[in-house]
């Protein structure tokens, strides 16, 4: 979209903070992990760290 002169910028956000693998996620279509709000940057690892990756296999 940025090449095509479609966009400026793109920003993921909350389905980065949800999805730590986004890229292979976007690369294989694969869908998004639901974002829990209440655990954005509240301090500790939940919600930075627990979310499910993609199966590896």
């Amino acid at each position: 979209m940025i090449g095509g002169g479609v966009a400026d910028l793109i920003s993921y956000g909350a389905l980065f903070l949800a999805d730590p693998d986004l890229r292979a996620r976007l690369k294989a279509g694969d869908p998004f992990n639901t974002p829990d709000p209440s655990t954005f940057f509240g301090g500790d690892a939940q919600g930075c760290t627990d979310y499910p990756a993609l199966d590896a296999a």
